[in-house]
């Protein structure tokens, strides 16, 4: 039974702006994003660009178009704003070191002066010794003067926080409880030694300020939950947060071979989706099945039975592997959702240069229209368009050898010129005229109408799949048809 819902929900998306977008990102975004539509609660996208090595604006500018093409939209954030900005952490820095000296003044962290061969040193020795090889304490305790002795050797340090000596227990909203032993949860870095705050202190910060009530996020981040929600104890109590968000770890998306999908991975990239011309709405209703589903007998639905339906208790703890395939199908049924004005319209970027191998003036808009509804049932993804009708807008259909060889079989050029003069004789205006004009050419040849439109379909279109051939044949019009059939007789002839 799904939950009520509680528009008290607060959720975040807070990407790294590096490199393109890619699908396990989104995937988050969706599914934070779902949860908070669901619930009537509020979305917060939050920019994480502490990097200044490795973030960039180009990215930055992706990721926010990228999150409106998909119609993800946000309540708080860039370029919307709301109480708690700014909504990049670039911009937030004197927060974050204000919180960090109230955390060292309280004790809950304090400065760490090894070094890094020290601490490699150490790592290796616990693990030869079968310990746990985590940072192991030894600034901890340091007094004053310990301290003033590492500063005038000239040692820089960082800022751990430090670890409460007992177990860490937390209800993860996919996984179900979870304890970690604090054996394996040493004291951690929240700020280099050039005084920069990590990860690990701005998000639990952010979310404290935000008053963030849920955190949806992948997997692998899994292990530094216990972590924050010992910093999430200690902001309480400084008074800086009110409560610990719950927490919800979603499944790894898994590529070929059963591997994590990676960003570096070609089918990763949302760039490419978007390039081949998928539809926001097929990609999304895509991505929602890789790791949650509302029901066993139903793959396709729109975003609003999404939002409708969305219960993070149904997300699937175990690895969701990404299927093309299946994405392809999924997308294929939404541009059969979609109706025919819509569709035209949606495929007209692939109708124009560079897509579009024909000049701009060969471009007929009436015979784009008048195909448009027989192309709406065949192509999976928009880009498919071009080279299913590109026959009706070049002088000459696109030679494809492979087709030709298979379709030109026996004796084409009688087959092609007994329907060639069946075809003149027939009504253009009406397809089932022409198809009975090639079945009649096909059974003067003892070949049933596949094998005897094949040739057909070749001499007009370049290929042997396409567009319903009959109604291809009387768009395109009666004179050209002809002409390409003759030019086909003539080079079977040459």
């Amino acid at each position: 039974m799904a939950n009520t819902p509680d528009a008290s929900v607060r959720v975040r998306f807070c990407p790294s702006p590096t490199g393109n977008p890619h699908v396990g990102l989104v995937r988050t975004a969706l599914f934070n994003w779902a949860f908070a539509r669901h619930n009537g609660g509020t979305m917060v996208f939050r920019i994480e660009d502490t990097d200044a090595a490795r973030d960039s604006e180009e990215s930055y500018e992706q990721l926010l178009d990228s999150m409106r093409w998909l119609g993800l939209t946000w309540d708080e954030g860039p370029e919307v704003g709301g109480p708690h900005a700014p909504y990049r952490q670039s911009q937030r820095m004197d927060i974050y070191r204000d919180v960090a000296e109230k955390l060292q003044a309280a004790g809950y962290a304090y400065p760490c002066y090894c070094t890094t061969e020290e601490l490699d040193a150490r790592r290796e020795a616990a693990r030869a010794a079968g310990k746990p090889s985590g940072y192991d304490g030894q600034c901890r305790t340091l007094t004053d003067e310990q301290k003033q002795a590492y500063e005038a050797e000239g040692r820089s340090h960082i800022v751990r926080f430090r670890m409460p000596d007992e177990a860490t227990t937390f209800t993860d909203l996919v996984r179900g409880e979870i304890t970690v032993q604090p054996e394996n949860l040493s004291d951690y870095g929240i700020l280099r030694a050039n005084g920069a705050p990590l990860y690990t202190l701005v998000n639990p910060i952010d979310d404290a300020l935000m008053e963030i009530t849920h955190v949806l996020r992948g997997e692998d981040l899994l292990s530094s939950t216990p972590r924050q929600i010992a910093l999430y104890k200690a902001l309480i109590e400084l008074g800086v947060a009110k409560t610990i968000p719950a927490f919800g770890h979603l499944p790894y998306v898994m590529g070929e071979g059963n591997k994590k999908l990676s960003k570096r991975d070609p089918q990763a990239s949302l760039n490419l989706y978007r390039e081949r011309g998928f539809l926001p709405e097929g990609l999304l209703n895509y991505l929602s099945l890789l790791g949650w589903s509302f029901s066993a007998d139903q793959d396709v639905f729109s975003v609003q039975d999404l939002i409708e339906k969305f219960d993070i208790a149904d997300v699937n703890a175990n690895p969701a592997r990404f299927d093309l395939k299946k994405a392809e199908a999924i997308n294929a049924d939404h541009i059969r959702m979609l109706d025919v004005k819509a569709f035209t319209a949606a495929c007209e970027p692939w109708l124009k240069a560079p897509h579009a191998n024909w000049a701009p003036e060969d471009f007929d808009q009436a015979k784009w229209e008048a195909i448009a509804p027989h192309a709406q049932t065949r192509v999976q993804v928009l880009s498919d368009i071009t080279a299913n009708v590109d026959f009706l807008f070049l002088k000459e259909p696109v030679e494809d050898e492979a087709s030709w060889t298979k379709a030109m079989k026996g004796d084409p050029a009688a087959l092609l010129t007994t329907a060639r003069a069946k075809l003149d004789a027939a009504d253009w205006s009406d397809p089932e005229s022409l198809k009975n004009a090639v079945l009649a050419a096909g059974e003067e040849h003892g070949l049933k109408l596949g094998k005897a439109q094949a040739p057909v379909r070749v001499a007009v279109t370049g290929r042997t799949v396409g567009l319903p051939l009959f109604e291809s044949l009387e768009i395109l019009g009666k004179d050209a048809s002809l002409a390409r059939i003759d030019a086909a007789l003539a080079k079977l002839t040459a």
